[in-house]
Protein backbone atom coordinates (compact mmCIF):
# COMPACT_ATOMS: atom_id res chain seq x y z
CA UNK A 1 0.00 0.00 0.00
CA UNK A 2 2.63 2.27 0.68
CA UNK A 3 4.67 1.25 -2.17
CA UNK A 4 1.90 1.87 -4.67
CA UNK A 5 0.22 5.25 -2.86
CA UNK A 6 4.11 6.84 -3.42
CA UNK A 7 4.28 5.98 -6.71
CA UNK A 8 0.96 6.96 -7.50
CA UNK A 9 1.80 10.16 -6.23
CA UNK A 10 5.27 10.78 -7.94
CA UNK A 11 4.06 8.84 -11.48
CA UNK A 12 0.76 8.89 -11.72
CA UNK A 13 -1.19 10.57 -14.67
CA UNK A 14 -4.08 12.39 -14.47
CA UNK A 15 -7.96 10.84 -15.57
CA UNK A 16 -11.56 11.35 -15.33
CA UNK A 17 -13.65 8.44 -15.30
CA UNK A 18 -17.15 7.95 -14.78
CA UNK A 19 -16.64 8.01 -11.15
CA UNK A 20 -14.54 11.16 -10.85
CA UNK A 21 -11.18 12.34 -11.92
CA UNK A 22 -8.10 10.22 -10.23
CA UNK A 23 -4.15 9.45 -10.24
CA UNK A 24 -3.77 6.76 -12.20
CA UNK A 25 -0.76 4.37 -12.80
CA UNK A 26 -1.47 1.43 -15.35
CA UNK A 27 0.00 -2.35 -16.49
CA UNK A 28 1.01 -3.19 -12.44
CA UNK A 29 1.72 -5.83 -11.28
CA UNK A 30 1.72 -6.61 -6.95
CA UNK A 31 3.17 -9.72 -5.74
CA UNK A 32 2.82 -11.25 -2.05
CA UNK A 33 5.41 -13.73 -1.13
CA UNK A 34 3.51 -13.73 2.10
CA UNK A 35 -0.65 -14.43 1.27
CA UNK A 36 -1.49 -14.74 4.59
CA UNK A 37 -0.60 -11.58 5.65
CA UNK A 38 -2.81 -9.82 4.12
CA UNK A 39 -4.46 -7.40 6.06
CA UNK A 40 -3.08 -3.92 7.34
CA UNK A 41 -2.40 -3.20 10.43
CA UNK A 42 -2.75 0.89 10.13
CA UNK A 43 -5.04 2.84 11.87
CA UNK A 44 -6.41 3.64 8.93
CA UNK A 45 -6.70 0.63 6.67
CA UNK A 46 -7.20 -1.94 9.18
CA UNK A 47 -10.43 -2.99 8.16
CA UNK A 48 -10.73 -6.89 8.68
CA UNK A 49 -14.57 -6.64 9.50
CA UNK A 50 -15.50 -5.34 6.39
CA UNK A 51 -13.15 -7.65 4.77
CA UNK A 52 -14.53 -10.41 6.21
CA UNK A 53 -17.93 -9.12 5.77
CA UNK A 54 -17.41 -9.05 1.74
CA UNK A 55 -15.49 -12.72 1.95
CA UNK A 56 -18.50 -14.00 3.54
CA UNK A 57 -21.10 -12.04 1.05
CA UNK A 58 -19.01 -14.02 -1.91
CA UNK A 59 -19.11 -17.24 -0.53
CA UNK A 60 -23.13 -16.91 0.77
CA UNK A 61 -23.85 -16.49 -3.30
CA UNK A 62 -25.85 -13.08 -2.50
CA UNK A 63 -26.14 -10.61 -4.65
CA UNK A 64 -28.50 -8.41 -2.01
CA UNK A 65 -27.43 -4.90 -1.20
CA UNK A 66 -28.82 -5.25 2.31
CA UNK A 67 -26.04 -7.67 3.26
CA UNK A 68 -22.99 -5.99 1.81
CA UNK A 69 -24.19 -2.37 2.69
CA UNK A 70 -24.20 -3.70 6.28
CA UNK A 71 -20.40 -3.76 6.42
CA UNK A 72 -19.37 -1.21 3.40
CA UNK A 73 -21.91 1.40 2.85
CA UNK A 74 -20.34 2.58 -0.05
CA UNK A 75 -22.23 -0.23 -1.97
CA UNK A 76 -25.25 1.83 -1.76
CA UNK A 77 -24.31 4.23 -4.65
CA UNK A 78 -24.06 1.27 -6.94
CA UNK A 79 -26.81 -0.92 -6.22
CA UNK A 80 -29.86 -1.56 -8.96
CA UNK A 81 -32.91 -2.42 -7.25
CA UNK A 82 -31.76 -3.04 -3.79
CA UNK A 83 -29.42 -5.79 -5.55
CA UNK A 84 -25.41 -5.53 -6.75
CA UNK A 85 -25.40 -6.31 -10.93
CA UNK A 86 -21.54 -7.30 -10.61
CA UNK A 87 -21.62 -9.17 -7.35
CA UNK A 88 -18.95 -11.46 -7.61
CA UNK A 89 -21.18 -14.20 -5.21
CA UNK A 90 -23.05 -15.50 -7.93
CA UNK A 91 -20.54 -15.44 -10.76
CA UNK A 92 -18.03 -17.67 -8.63
CA UNK A 93 -20.82 -20.34 -8.34
CA UNK A 94 -23.37 -20.38 -10.63
CA UNK A 95 -22.64 -17.82 -13.70
CA UNK A 96 -24.83 -18.85 -16.74
CA UNK A 97 -25.56 -22.22 -15.00
CA UNK A 98 -21.90 -23.19 -13.74
CA UNK A 99 -20.24 -23.64 -10.92
CA UNK A 100 -16.78 -22.01 -11.87
CA UNK A 101 -15.50 -22.80 -8.21
CA UNK A 102 -16.11 -26.78 -8.49
CA UNK A 103 -14.94 -26.35 -12.31
CA UNK A 104 -11.42 -25.50 -11.27
CA UNK A 105 -11.01 -27.65 -8.23
CA UNK A 106 -11.96 -30.60 -9.87
CA UNK A 107 -10.08 -30.00 -13.27
CA UNK A 108 -7.00 -29.30 -10.75
CA UNK A 109 -7.92 -32.93 -8.98
CA UNK A 110 -7.58 -34.18 -12.35
CA UNK A 111 -4.67 -32.23 -13.92
CA UNK A 112 -2.38 -30.51 -11.48
CA UNK A 113 -0.26 -29.05 -14.23
CA UNK A 114 -2.95 -27.62 -16.32
CA UNK A 115 -3.21 -23.90 -17.45
CA UNK A 116 -6.69 -23.71 -17.90
CA UNK A 117 -7.84 -23.26 -14.10
CA UNK A 118 -9.21 -19.95 -14.44
CA UNK A 119 -12.38 -18.53 -12.79
CA UNK A 120 -13.71 -15.37 -15.24
CA UNK A 121 -15.81 -12.63 -13.37
CA UNK A 122 -15.77 -10.00 -15.91
CA UNK A 123 -17.95 -11.18 -18.82
CA UNK A 124 -18.51 -9.96 -21.95
CA UNK A 125 -22.42 -9.16 -21.49
CA UNK A 126 -21.02 -6.92 -18.91
CA UNK A 127 -20.51 -3.59 -21.77
CA UNK A 128 -23.44 -4.48 -23.71
CA UNK A 129 -25.91 -1.95 -21.67
CA UNK A 130 -24.97 0.23 -18.71
CA UNK A 131 -24.50 -0.99 -15.40
CA UNK A 132 -24.24 0.84 -12.17
CA UNK A 133 -21.70 -1.76 -10.96
CA UNK A 134 -19.53 -3.91 -13.25
CA UNK A 135 -16.36 -6.34 -12.07
CA UNK A 136 -13.39 -4.62 -11.72
CA UNK A 137 -12.30 -8.31 -11.30
CA UNK A 138 -11.64 -10.38 -14.82
CA UNK A 139 -10.08 -13.34 -13.93
CA UNK A 140 -8.68 -16.13 -11.45
CA UNK A 141 -6.48 -18.14 -12.49
CA UNK A 142 -5.11 -20.91 -9.98
CA UNK A 143 -1.72 -22.95 -10.56
CA UNK A 144 -0.15 -25.33 -8.73
CA UNK A 145 3.67 -25.82 -9.12
CA UNK A 146 5.78 -27.64 -6.79
CA UNK A 147 3.24 -28.25 -4.63
CA UNK A 148 2.14 -24.62 -4.17
CA UNK A 149 -1.18 -23.04 -5.23
CA UNK A 150 -0.22 -19.68 -6.57
CA UNK A 151 -3.00 -17.11 -7.71
CA UNK A 152 -2.72 -14.90 -10.64
CA UNK A 153 -5.78 -12.26 -10.33
CA UNK A 154 -6.02 -10.09 -13.56
CA UNK A 155 -7.87 -6.66 -12.56
CA UNK A 156 -9.11 -4.32 -15.27
CA UNK A 157 -9.57 -1.62 -12.52
CA UNK A 158 -8.76 -1.51 -9.07
CA UNK A 159 -8.83 1.75 -6.55
CA UNK A 160 -6.14 1.63 -4.10
CA UNK A 161 -7.72 3.08 -1.01
CA UNK A 162 -10.99 1.29 -0.69
CA UNK A 163 -10.95 -1.95 -3.32
CA UNK A 164 -7.03 -3.10 -3.37
CA UNK A 165 -6.90 -4.61 0.58
CA UNK A 166 -10.30 -5.71 0.22
CA UNK A 167 -9.53 -7.66 -2.81
CA UNK A 168 -5.94 -9.05 -2.31
CA UNK A 169 -7.79 -9.96 1.70
CA UNK A 170 -10.95 -11.75 -0.21
CA UNK A 171 -8.88 -13.38 -3.20
CA UNK A 172 -6.25 -14.94 -0.83
CA UNK A 173 -8.29 -16.16 1.33
CA UNK A 174 -10.43 -18.22 -1.35
CA UNK A 175 -6.70 -19.18 -2.53
CA UNK A 176 -5.65 -20.58 0.54
CA UNK A 177 -9.13 -22.22 1.11
CA UNK A 178 -8.78 -23.91 -2.70
CA UNK A 179 -5.36 -24.83 -1.03
CA UNK A 180 -6.90 -26.80 1.43
CA UNK A 181 -9.31 -28.59 -0.67
CA UNK A 182 -6.82 -29.74 -3.52
CA UNK A 183 -4.60 -30.74 -0.43
CA UNK A 184 -1.13 -28.50 -1.17
CA UNK A 185 0.58 -25.66 0.22
CA UNK A 186 -0.47 -22.14 -0.41
CA UNK A 187 1.63 -20.32 -2.78
CA UNK A 188 2.20 -16.85 -3.93
CA UNK A 189 -0.46 -14.41 -5.40
CA UNK A 190 0.20 -11.90 -8.14
CA UNK A 191 -2.13 -9.28 -8.59
CA UNK A 192 -2.39 -7.35 -12.17
CA UNK A 193 -4.05 -4.07 -12.51
CA UNK A 194 -4.53 -2.24 -15.89
CA UNK A 195 -5.78 0.73 -13.90
CA UNK A 196 -4.50 1.00 -10.30
CA UNK A 197 -5.80 4.75 -9.14
CA UNK A 198 -6.42 6.99 -6.38
CA UNK A 199 -9.35 9.04 -7.00
CA UNK A 200 -8.89 12.52 -6.15
CA UNK A 201 -11.58 12.24 -2.90
CA UNK A 202 -9.24 9.88 -1.39
CA UNK A 203 -6.00 11.84 -1.67
CA UNK A 204 -6.27 13.45 2.13
CA UNK A 205 -6.97 9.64 3.14
CA UNK A 206 -3.87 8.46 1.58
CA UNK A 207 -1.73 11.22 3.05
CA UNK A 208 -2.75 10.36 6.52
CA UNK A 209 -1.98 6.47 5.72
CA UNK A 210 1.41 7.32 5.18
CA UNK A 211 1.69 9.75 7.76
CA UNK A 212 0.40 6.32 10.44
CA UNK A 213 4.14 5.17 9.28
CA UNK A 214 5.75 1.74 8.11
CA UNK A 215 3.40 -1.09 10.03
CA UNK A 216 5.13 -4.50 10.51
CA UNK A 217 3.05 -7.08 9.12
CA UNK A 218 2.35 -10.73 10.58
CA UNK A 219 -0.04 -13.57 9.11
CA UNK A 220 -3.26 -14.64 9.99
CA UNK A 221 -3.24 -18.00 11.57
CA UNK A 222 -2.93 -20.68 9.47
CA UNK A 223 -6.37 -22.02 7.89
CA UNK A 224 -7.31 -25.37 9.09
CA UNK A 225 -7.16 -28.05 7.05
CA UNK A 226 -10.58 -30.13 7.72
CA UNK A 227 -13.17 -30.23 8.03
CA UNK A 228 -13.25 -26.59 6.07
CA UNK A 229 -15.97 -27.10 4.33
CA UNK A 230 -18.67 -27.51 7.08
CA UNK A 231 -16.71 -25.21 9.08
CA UNK A 232 -17.39 -22.44 6.35
CA UNK A 233 -20.71 -23.01 6.36
CA UNK A 234 -21.30 -22.32 9.96
CA UNK A 235 -19.57 -18.87 9.49
CA UNK A 236 -21.48 -18.45 6.94
CA UNK A 237 -24.78 -19.02 8.92
CA UNK A 238 -23.87 -17.26 11.93
CA UNK A 239 -22.97 -13.95 9.67
CA UNK A 240 -26.72 -14.12 9.10
CA UNK A 241 -27.48 -14.56 12.53
CA UNK A 242 -25.43 -12.03 13.33
CA UNK A 243 -26.63 -9.48 11.02
CA UNK A 244 -29.78 -10.15 11.40
CA UNK A 245 -29.91 -8.92 14.97
CA UNK A 246 -30.42 -12.80 15.74
CA UNK A 247 -28.65 -14.45 19.51
CA UNK A 248 -26.02 -16.21 18.91
CA UNK A 249 -24.38 -17.77 22.53
CA UNK A 250 -21.06 -17.79 22.27
CA UNK A 251 -21.00 -21.52 23.96
CA UNK A 252 -21.52 -22.64 20.15
CA UNK A 253 -18.37 -21.17 19.66
CA UNK A 254 -17.04 -24.12 21.28
CA UNK A 255 -17.86 -26.77 18.88
CA UNK A 256 -15.74 -24.65 16.55
CA UNK A 257 -11.74 -24.85 15.85
CA UNK A 258 -10.36 -21.65 16.91
CA UNK A 259 -9.68 -20.46 13.71
CA UNK A 260 -13.03 -19.64 12.60
CA UNK A 261 -14.77 -19.25 16.09
CA UNK A 262 -12.43 -16.33 15.63
CA UNK A 263 -13.87 -15.12 12.92
CA UNK A 264 -17.38 -15.55 14.65
CA UNK A 265 -16.13 -13.18 17.35
CA UNK A 266 -14.97 -10.44 14.62
CA UNK A 267 -18.58 -10.30 13.69
CA UNK A 268 -19.75 -10.21 16.66
CA UNK A 269 -17.26 -7.36 17.65
CA UNK A 270 -18.06 -5.84 14.48
CA UNK A 271 -21.78 -5.85 15.88
CA UNK A 272 -21.46 -4.37 19.11
CA UNK A 273 -19.04 -1.84 18.04
CA UNK A 274 -22.20 -0.60 15.81
CA UNK A 275 -24.35 -0.77 18.97
CA UNK A 276 -21.77 0.81 20.74
CA UNK A 277 -21.65 -2.03 23.16
CA UNK A 278 -17.91 -1.76 24.38
CA UNK A 279 -18.14 -3.86 27.30
CA UNK A 280 -18.96 -6.66 24.71
CA UNK A 281 -16.24 -6.15 22.59
CA UNK A 282 -13.84 -6.56 25.54
CA UNK A 283 -15.31 -9.77 26.60
CA UNK A 284 -15.18 -11.19 23.02
CA UNK A 285 -11.52 -9.63 22.82
CA UNK A 286 -10.61 -12.15 26.05
CA UNK A 287 -12.43 -15.10 24.62
CA UNK A 288 -10.09 -14.35 21.23
CA UNK A 289 -7.98 -17.94 20.57
CA UNK A 290 -5.33 -16.17 18.10
CA UNK A 291 -3.48 -12.74 19.26
CA UNK A 292 -3.71 -11.26 15.73
CA UNK A 293 -6.72 -9.34 15.87
CA UNK A 294 -6.56 -7.72 19.21
CA UNK A 295 -4.78 -4.81 17.35
CA UNK A 296 -8.36 -4.73 15.32
CA UNK A 297 -10.55 -4.81 18.08
CA UNK A 298 -8.67 -2.41 20.40
CA UNK A 299 -9.11 0.07 17.91
CA UNK A 300 -12.82 -0.41 17.81
CA UNK A 301 -12.73 0.05 22.19
CA UNK A 302 -10.84 2.99 21.32
CA UNK A 303 -12.66 4.46 18.99
CA UNK A 304 -15.92 3.40 21.50
CA UNK A 305 -14.27 5.03 24.05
Amino acid sequence: MRAVITQTFSEGIDIEPTKGPAKELNGILLELTHPRARLSRTETKGKPFSCLGELLWYLSQSRELAFISYYLPQYNHYAEDNSLYGAYGPRLFNWKGLNQVQQVLDLLKAKPDSRQAVIQLFDAADISEPHNDVPCTCTLQFMIRQGRLHLFTHMRSNDIMWGLPHDIFSFTMLQELFANDLQVELGTYKHMVGSLHLYRKSIKDAHKYLQEGWQSTSPMPTMPSAPFRRSIQEVIDAEQRIRNGHDYPVEELQALQPYWADLIRLLLVFRASKQGDCDTIKQLRNQMSSPHYNTFIDSRIKRLT
